[in-house]
């Protein structure tokens, strides 16, 4: 625990919110591997990017090539993976960037520290379900893991040796498997963003 640190204040969101412009929302992608997050993520970035707005994507693969790769998969470090994640996207948004969050996220305490994160410093979050059943994504499968997972080479793998607990109320709810494109999922959630008014 950190010890003689004094906090400093600073501009106010809503000061620097006036100065960029642009308001700033945390939008939390969360599912099971190869539901689609990460490309539907994406997408949404080009989308926003294109419209003139500042938005950065976090992701839960990359992130852990930096920030996080001291973290394995263990139900306690992926608690801090979600902790530390949390702390970023929350700096982030205060900044007045649109940030979009692809992690798995399994579990609901994790997901519902980083949205009480948001709230006690006054920042939107938007939980975006993307749902996709086990049994697709493991056909899907573009890196193999399920298949590793099947065969005991990795453990703890959510939705195979490790629990999902998909959100019971997510802002957005996609239901990708059901013919739905990327762009189409893309414009959902834009869509939600610009009648909540975020953007």
């Amino acid at each position: 625990m950190a010890t003689n640190i004094t906090w400093h204040e600073n501009l106010t969101h809503s000061e620097r919110a006036e100065f960029r412009k642009q308001k700033g929302v945390t939008v939390w992608l969360t599912g099971l591997s190869a539901s689609g997050k990460s490309t539907i993520a994406c997408a949404l970035e080009q989308t926003l990017l294109q419209r003139g707005l500042n938005s950065y994507r976090l992701d839960g693969d990359n992130i852990r090539f930096g920030l996080n790769k001291d973290l394995g998969f263990s139900e306690a470090d992926r608690n801090e993976n979600i902790r530390r994640i949390s702390e970023v996207a929350k700096l982030f948004t205060d900044s007045c960037c649109v940030t979009l969050t692809s992690f798995i996220s399994p579990y609901k305490n994790d997901r519902q520290i980083a949205r009480e994160l948001h709230e006690q410093s006054q920042l939107p979050f938007v939980e975006v379900y993307v749902d996709v059943p086990v049994e697709v994504a493991e056909k899907r499968d573009p890196k193999g893991l399920y298949k590793k997972a099947r065969e005991g080479v990795i453990k703890e793998f959510t939705g195979i040796s490790a629990p999902y607990e998909a959100p019971e109320k997510p802002e957005i709810h996609l239901k990708n498997y059901d013919g739905q494109t990327v762009e189409e999922s893309a414009k959902a959630i834009a869509d939600f963003l610009i009648e909540k008014k975020y953007i």
